[in-house]
């Protein structure tokens, strides 16, 4: 048993960054490998955007840990939650979702965590399953059981507060409500990023408060995007979404530098500690090219959510346009209309129309800084005359535009 139970803590303390309690948890385990119960792992997801990018599956391929161990994940979707909206993090009011668009995201979810997840071993529940049944009355004993002033000890609450900016009632109840769904699912332990962590520990709370045994408390490191200082994020656009196309999470992953590289390897990858480390090591002894083990990782995470074949493709045309220089094949073209003058083409203005740059300015910019060429020729001219055959342009080092 022993044995079991140290295999257990490495596995699920990898990559970790706090669990509350580590003592609590040894118990836990040890009771459910000498009675063989499993134990009941939540994890809960907010329906606020369609697609899941890498950032998110360092909760999923954590919930993956524990059903290798055999134990019950609960992959929690919070619908009703969905539509208060979390404030963590918030500097203002999180304007809520709508019904339907909590409806459409959740389908999604549904069928993107079983691209790492067993769907055999995993439990989908929706909160409004018991929310929709927590009467007035309930609500208010809920809220009795925690103060305002615990409240305002979270960091992000304590400087609206202090900056006087608006707090709304029901974002109290949102933690009080996280806390409510472990209740209603009796869970022993609750996974969440670092952010998370005040909900998680109101929780502990309040299960307390129903006269159950605290869950344990996991909470997971925030992934940084491609750009290796902040978190993965849409809005910041570092980001590599899990149903993107096969050759542009490819090209993305062999972007990111070598030392956010073993940390990806680290939290998203199947492969031991022990083989990473050898991998590491074999790098820095200058036997193993850091561009074959970045393309290792790629090959791994494509793998995971397009198949081997795609994965196979897409490592030859990151080879083929990048180590052999050729054109990838189907870009996106762009057809001039007849009323435009193909002696004299102004190309900022087609970049940002065809949508390869945000505005004019930008392609500009890129322009003057030599990024761009034409047929394999760098410009330095804002206008170019376009033969019949048409050009290819290229900017930066995978954004490619056929105009034709």
């Amino acid at each position: 048993m022993e044995k079991d139970l140290e295999r257990s803590l490495e596995l699920i303390s990898r990559g970790a960054v706090e669990i509350i309690d580590e003592e609590e948890l040894s118990r836990k385990l040890k009771r459910s490998i000498e009675t063989g119960l499993p134990l009941k792992v939540k994890t809960g997801f907010d329906p606020t955007a369609p697609d899941l990018h890498l950032g998110h599956t360092v909760l999923i391929q954590k919930m993956k840990h524990f059903q290798e161990l055999g134990h019950q994940v609960i992959f929690l979707i919070g619908d009703f939650t969905g539509l208060i909206g979390d404030p963590t993090g918030k500097s203002e009011t999180r304007p809520p979702l709508t019904p339907a668009q909590v409806q459409e995201n959740a389908a999604t979810y549904k069928e993107q965590i079983f691209k790492i997840l067993d769907p055999e071993k995993t439990q989908v529940v929706f909160n409004s399953t018991w929310m929709n049944r927590v009467s007035s009355m309930d609500m208010i004993r809920l809220c009795a059981k925690y103060t305002v002033a615990r409240m305002l000890e979270r960091d992000d609450f304590k400087k609206r507060f202090h900056s006087q900016r608006p707090i709304a009632i029901h974002e109290f109840i949102y933690p009080l409500i996280q806390g409510y769904d472990s209740v209603a699912l009796q869970a022993d332990i609750e996974l969440g990023g670092t952010d998370q962590k005040f909900n998680l520990l109101v929780g502990r709370h309040i299960q307390k408060e129903y006269g159950q045994e605290p869950q344990v408390v996991l909470t997971m490191p925030l992934l940084e995007g491609l750009d290796g200082v902040n978190k993965m994020s849409k809005s910041l656009g570092n980001y590599v979404g899990i149903t993107e196309p096969p050759a542009s999470m490819y090209g993305k992953l062999m972007s990111i530098s070598d030392e956010l590289m073993f940390r990806y390897y680290e939290l998203l990858s199947t492969l031991t500690l022990e083989e990473i480390e050898r991998m590491r090591d074999e790098m820095e002894a200058g036997t193993l090219h850091p561009k074959e083990v970045k393309s290792r990782l790629a090959m791994e995470l494509v793998e995971r959510f397009h198949g081997a074949k795609a994965a196979k493709k897409a490592r030859e045309g990151f080879e083929a346009q990048f180590v052999q220089g050729k054109v990838p094949d189907n870009i996106p073209e762009y057809e001039l209309s007849g009323d435009m003058d193909r002696t004299s083409l102004f190309l900022p203005k087609v970049f940002k129309d065809a949508g390869l740059v945000k505005s004019t300015s930008e392609a500009r910019r890129l322009i003057k800084q030599g990024a761009v060429s034409v047929d394999g020729s760098k410009v330095a001219s804002e206008e170019i005359s376009i033969p019949e055959q048409g050009v290819v342009c290229k900017i930066g080092k995978r954004r490619y535009l056929k105009i034709i």
